[in-house]
């Protein structure tokens, strides 16, 4: 598979005042834009050191320029989909580190809007690539660390999205990503037990970002019309995110729904 040069870029933001007593080690996928790119912000900000992931260093050197003290972040180019730069991603991980307390699966692709006939297989391809594949590489080197490191266990959490429960017209690449996604949590959520990891999943709606962009103007709706929907700032997930790893590994959300108050969820269809 060809794609951007994997390794590191750039560091920025190291912590000035110490190590916060209760930071932890974090990854993030997706990290160079829209939510990673709040998450990685706000996880800084309480302390924590991060290590953004994502596919293009442009972005991500933005990123981690932006993410503020007492914590610190760093950034590593790789493409998720990929499972041997996944494993050069975690063994970077280990060395730096030599354990990872949460990891964040953010990483995604809407894929084009279009009804099911006219999708094509790469179109379709790419989307569950890296949805659903990518989170479960991720998911599959970070359970391996977490199980031998000292002390063991740790958090997962999956970017699942309200599609995870109900589609949007025309989305049905992503529909079924996120649907599946659903599904692998639930499978490592009762894996994870046995070794304490906590694995949840995170269903945004509208948060505004490059990728919902559209969806303020106007939306495809369920009866045909196309109406904008409201949205919320990015910064309100990441705060529930920060929350959520501030729980001991014992305690575990297995699904946590963010969205805008005035969208159509509960009436789709």
């Amino acid at each position: 598979m060809t794609g951007p040069a994997h390794g590191l870029v750039v560091s920025g933001c190291s912590a000035t005042l110490g190590r916060v007593s209760e930071s932890k080690y974090v990854l993030v996928t997706g990290a160079g834009t829209g939510l990673g790119r709040a998450i990685t912000a706000a996880l800084t900000a309480a302390g924590h050191h991060v290590l953004a992931v994502g596919r293009t260093p442009a972005t991500l050197e933005a990123a981690v320029a932006a993410a503020p003290g007492p914590g610190s972040a760093t950034a590593w180019v790789t493409d998720v989909t990929d499972p041997e730069a996944v494993r050069t991603l975690f063994g970077e991980v280990e060395n730096r580190w030599g354990r990872l307390d949460v990891l964040i699966n953010n990483a995604g692709l809407f894929g084009a809007s279009q009804p099911v006939e006219e999708v094509s297989v790469r179109d379709w391809q790419r989307v569950i690539d890296t949805n659903l594949t990518g989170s479960f590489l991720c998911a599959r080197a970070a359970f391996g660390l977490m199980k031998r490191q000292l002390p063991g266990g740790g958090r997962i959490i999956n970017n699942g999205s309200i599609s995870a429960h109900v589609p949007r017209p025309n989305a049905v690449a992503y529909t079924a990503s996120k649907h599946a996604v659903k599904g692998l949590t639930k499978a490592l959520a009762l894996e994870g037990r046995a070794h304490n990891i906590a694995v949840g999943q995170i269903d945004i709606g509208n948060a505004a970002t490059e990728l919902t962009a559209g969806i303020a103007a106007g939306a495809l709706q369920a009866d045909g019309s196309v109406r904008p929907e409201p949205t919320i700032d990015a910064s309100h997930v990441a705060a529930m995110i920060v929350q959520t790893i501030a729980l001991p590994s014992e305690v575990n959300v297995p699904f946590l729904t963010v969205m805008a108050n005035g969208m159509p969820y509960m009436g789709r269809g």
